[in-house]
């Protein structure tokens, strides 16, 4: 309904019934008195009334004049403003004013007359209720939002109800209040911040305390508003807090008052606050953000908050102030943790990730506090710190500070002894931290002798007290011993076997005092006092120490006494104590405030005294270890089995025996141990033995009974018990006994006629037994065992096979599933071995005979009959008992000379088998023997081959080891003097002669100007000359060039004479060169001594011979510098011209090597066709059927593509044997780590090819008509013949296709197709299924790098009749119509399941 905008000119305007014209001519008593009646006629008509509001339209537009708006009268004013909230309600929702401004000055005239309200008790108060109570019912000032400056008519009307609301008020006056001002703010389009400004105000605790009505009622208008308002709250804070605008408001100094008020009524009131905070807390003002946290801080922090459940994005904002760059904040945030993980448990989940990072903190103080924190409220109760946040502290154990460490361990180990060794928090709480106790000890291995001497403390004061009574002590280490790991009994072996040798450091020191001096004396005494001072904390300054301590020990001789009797070994714990006192007491004077000094004759003290282990407690531990072989003792109740207690108790004493032997020498003692010989536990025999080896030196002498007892039980476990029993049966009789001739006679004697290889099971501990006698009692037994050596050993056990292997395909297998007869052989060849220790001459030549058999072992791939009786995963144990077998004697210097230069090749090719398990085993066996100084220099050259392991983890491996070893030669030279007279056979750099030669004669090495080839030997250098150049300590750069170039000046003393040999051998130089001048900018200075070479390996450099060539080109250099082998592009030929391109993107690989699978190599050689391939479903069952050798393990694999005439050989097994290099070219490609479960793909072996190719040729024949398969001889790799119809004649790697064979392959062209779809589809083969299980096929395509590799997937059908190319950087590989071709000058290559490209192979596999 529309209203006319004025009366007319003439009309007239219409009052009530009785009410006279109301103008400024009358009274106000009058105006008073006819306004009541328009009131009452306006409070009686409703909106229905249409007659009637047309009818007092010109009334209610009169009413909206100056004269009553503004009229001086009090009550006027309320009248009027009665009568126009009427009208708005009768009008709705339409107002009869139109006019802007008018409305502007009829509300604020409204609002004025609220003030009202304030005294309830005026007799107009209900007047002023009901106008209240009006405008709230009908929402009138909604009316405003059309005005464009509504704002001020509604901050007017909030600050009139808040200033008048008091405690007088009744709660509808409230709810009216709430409804009037709740209508504004959620049916507006916004709060503006003036208005939130009059709502909030109220909230400020100054506010707060001088009107609490108008707190509760901001605070209930805020709930009640809270969606709405919501986004304003967060406006005003977004512009405060992140935009910095102070201005935009006067409460910004209040806002964190604000916040802590907002969220106490409604959280969601702050719910896009959040974020906002987080850049409050992200202000770059570091004070700034000191403040916000230390607000938020109180407020997670408090008791009873539940800030942090009800605003978890405040809660991670404020977390997020824990990586603050500001270091006080981060400090105040790990401070906070304290407290909130002591009063909110809940919460440490939340905590936990963040102080993780910080105790990453690069600052120390922080880490440090972190720790406090956590290991504060461990004291006070386990539950509140979960597993994580007590791994943090473990994990700093290996912080770089000291302090962090000591804190670390420390809290740990207090932990320890209150939750586990006083069992204050029950069994439950023991258990969540028992793994304290290994990781403490864990920390032994660390390099700082610091935190050595910190795990020997906790070890003395938390883990087992010295000071303990005796027997509650040893209870406590006999349990402690039993629940340790492995790695942690290993680490406290260290620790007493450290301890002892310091002992013994000392014992000689003193001893040296004894004799005359001399400057020998001084000499030697002085290089004790080095070795004891490495021992201690600040070596530089314990040498200091060390010497002023030697002369106090010169001058005072009761000082040396009290010493004397501390390193004794029959000294008592309460003695050592009593010494430890005595001696520090005389130390003392002068007294100091602080003396270092003392400090650091404590430590030494502290590390030598036998606090825990005497005569006493060696008794204690026997007796606990009756109790537990008897059953009475407490196993259970401490959480261990009792023969678990067994066996960690005997390993206990087995220990102690080395480091206190003195001690077990009892009666009782020794009568315990004799009841353990009996028990039915092999390895708790075993140890009581090697007890008995350790301690009986005065058995024979002093306890007849004893000995009497323990001879045949020797006797028997030397004959019939286990491997390790007889071992440590033998060493005992020849180490306590003075007729030990005698007792090993009666041993050898019938063990030596009972030999019998037909029951393999019987033969093991025999050879174990006779091999160590022969080693330990050489003139009496070597020429017996030469005869059994030589027709036993040899002919009758090594050279017969005399049962048929398991064909499982696998190449390792468990130790209780290898075969008895190969396990006799390892013993066979272990025996060999200690025979030839024992004699330590080769007068007999016996040595040479010995490495020609481990030699032709290791060419023979294991097989040394090759008769293919033994399975894979036992040819496996006899080549690593071969290849370990050379290092032992090549560390008799007698048998390393005679060890010639192909035999060295050959065991230090042993590190890249084919098995992961022969490659792990061998490189550890070469690494222990290397880092003890016991193999030649030479042998560590071999560890430049591992640069070619699949396997990531091996190559580190590797690398560690060169570290070590190189670390473990360079400090021994710096320690003897003597050394310098051997630094060919000692300093690291010498090794590269060795490692150039090596490479210079690796079997992979075939074609010298090959990039690949040339890639691989790079790699295997610099995996040597990375660890060698890491410092350039005495200009050694320098030095390793100038001794790389003298390498060119000689030739190959392994062929002198043969051009090609010794042409690898200088582009073995040329590229070392390259890797060197690359790598050194100082390596072109001069050297500081001119190297020498090894003459075995080179021959003396020949004045009239320069050899100032470069064997390397252009293009060479750039692949060696770039890794990129940059192809020419190649006409497709026509196969390729009529198929459309399809470019497969690739993905570089991480390994520069890239990946072949071998799952179909050796699977079948008859071709498949569609109605044969029925047949096939069985022919995998057989023992030889896929080339799935290594199920278990990762495997080196290489692809080997050969000459173009060699390609058509069909049937020629592709695997080369060890020794001398083929001719063919290989190339070298790795797996990665299969998943648990995976088969990983088979690797060929390095080695030389057979000497006879026509036996060969046989032999595979033979092989592929008997097994179906195209397993050739030794080891190698089977792919399937074309057809078995035609003769598949087998070829030498190094020989060259007749021109018969290579017309015949040539129109064979249709044939390869068939072949090939046998190859690509072999149902025997095990598929890799794709999408809708079609098989998924792959083309593997070495690139420009070696490495690429790409999948093509198809169904059988379409990928046999569709034609697909893949190119690669001007290389076509076609697969077209199920024939796989290479296309190059416009010549097809195939190669029985191969592709040659450019020289390169390309592998195609399921």
């Amino acid at each position: 309904m529309e209203f006319p905008q004025r009366p007319g000119a003439d009309g007239k305007i219409t009052y009530p019934l009785g009410v006279k014209e109301i103008t400024d001519k009358i009274s106000n008593d009058e105006v008073v008195k006819r306004l009541k009646l328009v009131v009452k006629t306006y409070m009686d008509m409703d909106q229905d009334s249409e007659e009637e509001k047309h009818q007092y339209l010109a009334l209610a537009l009169h009413l909206a004049s100056e004269f009553f708006l503004r009229n001086p009268n009090k009550d006027v004013r309320l009248l009027v403003a009665c009568c126009l909230a009427d009208i708005f309600r009768i009008y709705a929702p339409e107002a009869p004013y139109t006019s802007h401004d008018k409305l502007k000055e009829i509300f604020l005239f409204i609002t004025r007359q609220l003030k009202g309200l304030e005294d309830t008790k005026s007799p107009q108060f209900n007047r002023y209720f009901y106008l209240l109570e009006n405008l709230a019912w009908v929402k009138s000032y909604n009316i405003c939002f059309e005005l464009e400056d509504c704002n001020e008519i509604f901050i007017q009307l909030f600050k009139t109800l808040f200033s008048v609301i008091n405690n007088s008020h009744n709660q509808k006056v409230q709810m009216h209040m709430l409804d009037l001002m709740s209508s504004i703010i959620m049916e507006g389009d916004g709060v503006t911040q003036e208005l939130l400004d009059t709502i909030l105000i109220n909230l400020i605790p100054a506010h707060k305390n001088l009107n609490k009505q108008a707190y509760d009622l901001a605070k209930t208008l805020l709930k009640r508003t809270v969606q709405t308002i919501e986004t304003c709250i967060a406006s005003f804070f977004n512009q405060v807090l992140v935009m910095g605008k102070s201005s935009v408001s006067d409460l910004s100094e209040h806002v964190f008052d604000l916040i802590q008020e907002l969220f106490a009524i409604d959280p969601m009131l702050l719910v896009s606050v959040m974020p906002q905070l987080e850049f409050k807390l992200k202000s770059n003002d570091g004070e700034e953000r000191l403040a916000v946290v230390k607000l938020l801080a109180k407020l997670f922090g408090a008791k009873d908050s539940e800030l942090a459940t009800q605003n978890r994005p405040l809660w991670q904002c404020f977390l997020g102030r824990f990586n603050d760059i500001h270091v006080p904040v981060r400090l105040e945030c790990v401070k906070f943790a304290s407290h909130c993980l002591m009063n909110h448990p809940d919460l440490a989940k939340d905590l936990t990730e963040y102080l993780k990072v910080r105790s990453h903190d690069p600052e120390e103080a922080i880490r440090h506090d972190v720790i406090v924190t956590i290991i504060n409220a461990g004291k006070k109760d386990l539950n509140l710190v979960n597993d994580q946040l007590l791994g943090f502290v473990r994990e700093r154990m290996l912080d770089k500070r000291w302090r962090v460490r000591k804190e670390a361990m420390m809290g740990l180990a207090q932990l320890y002894k209150k939750y586990c060794l006083h069992h204050e928090a029950g069994k439950e709480s023991a258990q969540k931290i028992s793994w304290i106790k290994d990781k403490l000890l864990h920390i032994y291995y660390q390099n700082s002798i610091d935190d050595k001497l910190l795990v020997e403390k906790i070890f003395a004061q938390f883990m087992v007290p010295h000071s303990l009574e005796t027997e509650e002590k040893m209870k406590c280490l006999y349990y402690l011993y039993a629940c340790l790991d492995t790695n942690a009994v290993k680490a406290l072996n260290e620790m007493w076997k450290c301890q002892n040798m310091l002992r013994g450091l000392v014992r000689e020191l003193l001893d040296l005092h004894k004799l005359p001096t001399s400057e020998a004396n001084t000499t030697a005494m002085f290089g004790k006092l080095m070795t004891i001072a490495k021992n201690l904390p600040d070596p530089g300054k314990a040498q200091d120490f060390m010497k002023k301590f030697n002369q106090v020990l010169g001058e005072d001789e009761k000082l040396r006494l009290q010493l004397e009797q501390l390193i004794s070994p029959t000294c008592s714990c309460k003695q050592a104590e009593q010494c430890v006192r005595e001696i520090t007491r005389k130390l003392t004077y002068p007294k100091q405030p602080t003396n270092p000094f003392l400090e650091m004759v404590k430590f030494l003290l502290e590390r030598i005294a036998p606090v825990h282990i005497d005569s006493e407690a060696i008794s204690a531990l026997v007796k606990l270890l009756n109790k537990s072989i008897e059953g009475t003792a407490d196993d259970d109740d401490e959480g261990v089995t009792p023969d678990a207690a067994i066996r960690a108790g005997l390993e206990l004493l087995k220990v102690l025996s080395f480091t206190h032997p003195t001690a077990f020498h009892s009666a009782e003692t020794y009568e315990s141990l004799l009841q353990c010989l009996k028990m039915e536990d092999d390895k708790v025999a075993e140890a009581a033995i090697q007890i008995f080896r350790n301690t009986g030196q005065k058995i024979e002498s002093e306890l007849p009974q004893i000995r009497s007892t323990l001879i045949p039980i020797l006797h028997q476990k030397a004959k019939r018990g286990t491997p390790h029993q007889a071992k440590q049966a033998v060493h005992c009789i020849h180490a306590i006994f003075h007729n030990k001739e005698v007792q090993l006679a009666q041993i050898f004697e019938p063990l030596s006629r009972s030999l019998n290889a037909d029951v393999p099971e019987q033969l093991i501990t025999p050879l174990v037994s006779l091999g160590h006698i022969s080693m330990l009692a050489p003139d009496q037994f070597a020429s017996p065992m030469k005869s059994i050596v030589a027709n036993f050993i040899v002919k009758d056990l090594l050279m017969n096979d005399r049962s048929v292997g398991n064909k499982n395909g696998r190449l390792w297998t468990a130790d209780d599933e290898v075969s008895p007869e190969v396990l006799a052989k390892v013993q066979a060849i272990k025996l060999l071995v200690r025979w030839l220790l024992g004699m330590k001459n080769n007068q007999s030549k016996s040595a040479n005979s010995t490495l020609r058999l481990l030699s032709a072992m290791l060419v023979s791939e294991g097989d040394l009959t090759e008769q293919k009786k033994i399975c894979k995963s036992d040819m496996s144990r006899l080549r690593l008992a071969a290849g370990s077998a050379i290092l032992k004697l090549a560390q008799e210097p007698c048998y390393h000379d005679i060890i010639t230069p192909e035999q060295f090749q050959l065991c230090g090719l042993v590190i890249n088998d084919e098995c992961y398990q022969v490659r792990q085993i061998f490189a550890q066996k070469l690494h222990v023997a290397l880092v003890k100084l016991l193999l030649p220099l030479e042998y560590m050259a071999v560890f430049a081959l591992c640069a070619k392991d699949p396997v990531k983890e091996r190559r580190a491996h590797a690398r560690q080891c060169l570290l070590k070893n190189i670390s473990v030669r360079r400090e021994y030279i710096k320690q003897n003097p003597m050394a310098h007279e051997k630094l060919l056979s000692l300093l690291p750099e010498y090794v590269v002669p060795y490692m150039i030669h090596l490479l210079a004669h690796d079997p992979d090495f075939t074609k010298p100007q090959d990039f690949e080839q040339l890639r691989d030997i790079k790699e295997c250098l610099w995996f040597m000359l990375e660890v060698l150049m890491t410092k350039n300590e005495n200009n050694s750069h320098s030095f390793l060039r100038k001794m790389v170039e003298n390498i060119k000046q000689t030739q190959d003393a392994q062929a002198p004479d043969d051009l090609k040999a010794n042409e690898k051998l200088y582009i073995v130089c040329d590229v070392a060169l390259f890797v060197i001048t690359n790598k050194s900018t100082s390596c072109h200075l001069d050297s500081p001594k001119d190297p020498l070479l090894p003459t075995k390996f080179f021959t003396p450099p020949d004045k009239d011979f320069s050899n100032d060539k470069d064997y390397l080109s252009a293009e060479a250099r750039t692949v060696l510098l770039t890794g990129k082998i940059q192809q020419q592009p190649k006409q497709t030929g026509v196969l390729g011209a009529v198929n459309k391109p399809l470019t497969v993107q690739t993905v570089r690989r991480p390994y520069t090597k890239s990946t072949v699978s071998d799952t179909a190599s050796s699977a079948h050689s008859q071709p498949i066709s569609p109605a044969t391939t029925k047949n096939r479903d069985s022919s995998c069952e057989g023992p030889e059927a896929g080339a799935r050798e290594n199920e278990e393990n990762p495997q080196i694999v290489k692809a080997e593509g050969g000459k173009k005439e060699e390609a058509a050989a069909p049937a020629q097994g592709s695997a080369r044997k060890r020794g001398a290099p083929a001719s063919a070219r290989t190339e070298n490609s790795v797996t990665s780590d299969p998943p648990p479960g995976a088969q990983p793909p088979p690797i060929k072996r390095r080695g030389r090819p057979p000497k006879n190719p026509a036996a060969t040729a046989n032999a595979e024949k033979e092989v592929t008509a008997t097994t179906g398969a195209g397993a050739g001889r030794g080891r190698k790799r089977a792919v399937p013949s074309q057809d078995t119809t035609s003769t598949a004649s087998a070829e030498p790697i190094s020989g060259k296709i007749p021109k018969q064979q290579k017309d015949d392959s040539k129109r064979a062209g249709q044939q390869r197709q068939m072949d090939l779809q046998s190859f690509f589809f072999p149902k025997a083969a095990k598929r890799d299924t794709s999408v809708h299980g079609h098989p998924r096929c792959r083309l593997s395509v070495y690139g420009s790098e070696g490495e690429t590799e790409r999948e093509l997937e198809s169904s059988p059908e379409s990928f046999l009749s569709h034609a697909q190319l893949v190119e690669d950087q001007g290389e076509t590989i076609c697969l077209v119509k199920g024939a796989v071709t290479a296309s190059r000058k416009g010549e097809t290559i195939y190669e029985q399941g191969k592709l040659s490209v450019n020289g390169r192979a390309a592998k195609v596999w399921l």
